[in-house]
């Protein structure tokens, strides 16, 4: 099995469950927070994209300490614009990592200071260091490392190393490479060269969203050999031309079935057979097995592009709702979310207390890569994977030490932007 929920679609989020919470740090100590936060029905503004706000893990929150997460649904591209226009309508934020080049200049975010968090010093290396298991991982791209910390509480300027101020506490991220149909394809698939493998004519597809595309077809042009890029989410105009002229040389080849956008779409691609290599979110490589259909989220010996989503707080924000939002971020930390987000096929900030919530063999399965010894059951209850299965990719440090580059947005957006619409309309 593969990782369910995913974020772009109803129903099924990949982020959807970033709205977890804060809490308990200092102020549970007391026991006395939550019930005078209860008498003041304390509610906090979470904005975010829908998909990323779950309604469990505003209630146990709710649950947990009386303060109620209301929640601000926008696009992916509105969650920046109020973040840098409207900074006083919300009282926490939910973006993605590589947002923050455009939303921390302005000065509209608040650093988040360590020393409230209780869990601070857990949160996972791969985003503080850039590390999993002692190892670096791939920064081409936003890599989270390069913008999570601040050189002060109001500073609108990355550090370049840690502090006591940080941007964003992480909420759900992951690691994305191609889904394939083995039955179809009969032999081993290890490079994400295979994706314009003239073999799969009229039977690959590509993820038409330009800024996520682009980082797939660059993959694919540096396992060609075609070129090695300085970093794939920053390509000079050159090399976005490049890689541009690349996809649109395969597609007047007739290499794609398919130019997807909609999560439905890619599960319907891939279970009819009419395509079996593709770009491919794990949760839709979950919804075609759960047709009973072979279908792997496969490895690839170059490895996977990662992204990353987290909470912050507005500038704005003071008294005692920036007590509320620090209660959240340290419930949050705490282990319940933690493992709510493991379950969904996400991994979790502190991955110590999310384990603690967990049975040993759901983290098992989940974290380390080996087979279920029982049925896997989403939060929901459902079963997404069974007994004797292993998740693809292995475990936490088999997938995330193998990340190659980060969702980032281009200095040459536009342009590229541009050009990836030359190729849909070649």
């Amino acid at each position: 099995m593969s990782d369910t929920l995913d974020p772009r679609t109803p129903g099924l989020s990949r982020r959807s469950l970033l709205q977890g919470g804060a809490g308990m740090a200092g102020i549970l100590a007391t026991g006395a927070a939550p019930f005078v936060h209860a008498q003041e029905k304390m509610v906090l503004r979470y904005l975010g994209t829908a998909v990323n706000q779950d309604k469990a893990i505003a209630e146990k929150f709710k649950a947990d300490t009386g303060i109620e997460i209301q929640y601000v649904a926008v696009t992916t591209d509105d969650v920046t614009k109020r973040a840098v226009t409207a900074p006083n309508s919300f009282d926490l934020i939910d973006t993605e990592f590589f947002s923050l080049k455009k939303i921390v200049p302005t000065g509209n975010l608040k650093g988040i200071d360590v020393k409230r968090v209780k869990n601070a010093d857990k949160i996972t290396s791969l985003f503080t260091k850039g590390e999993v298991a002692g190892k670096a991982v791939g920064d081409q791209g936003t890599a989270p490392k390069k913008v999570i910390f601040l050189e002060g509480e109001k500073s609108k300027v990355f550090a370049k190393a840690p502090t006591q101020w940080m941007t964003l506490i992480p909420t759900t991220y992951n690691a994305d490479t191609l889904g394939i149909r083995p039955d179809l394809i009969k032999r081993p698939i290890e490079s994400w060269a295979e994706l314009l493998n003239p073999e799969f004519k009229g039977k690959a597809a590509i993820l038409n969203i330009p800024s996520i595309g682009i980082m797939d077809a660059a993959m694919v042009v540096e396992a060609k050999g075609i070129h090695k890029y300085k970093d794939k989410g920053n390509m000079s105009k050159a090399e976005i031309d490049l890689t541009i002229k690349t996809l649109i040389e395969a597609k007047k080849a007739g290499q794609f079935r398919a130019l997807w956008k909609d999560f439905n779409e890619s599960v319907n691609l891939m279970a009819s057979g009419e395509v079996v290599i593709q770009s491919m979110w794990s949760p839709a490589v979950t919804a075609v097995r759960s047709k009973g259909i072979d279908c792997v989220f496969q490895p690839l010996k170059e490895g996977y592009r990662a992204w990353a989503s987290g909470f912050g707080l507005p500038a704005t924000l003071s008294g005692k709702k920036l007590d509320a939002a620090y209660e959240f971020i340290n419930w949050f930390l705490d282990g319940w979310a933690g493992a709510y987000l493991n379950r969904q096929g996400y991994y979790s900030a502190v991955l110590e207390t999310a384990k603690a919530k967990m049975e040993p063999y759901e983290w098992a399965y989940w974290m380390e890569g080996k087979p279920a010894t029982q049925d896997i059951k989403s939060p929901q209850g459902v079963v997404i994977a069974k007994a004797g299965s292993v998740r693809d990719g292995g475990s936490y440090e088999q997938r995330m030490g193998g990340i190659a580059c980060w969702n980032a947005v281009m200095d040459e957006n536009e342009y590229m932007v541009r050009k990836w619409n030359e190729f849909v309309a070649a």
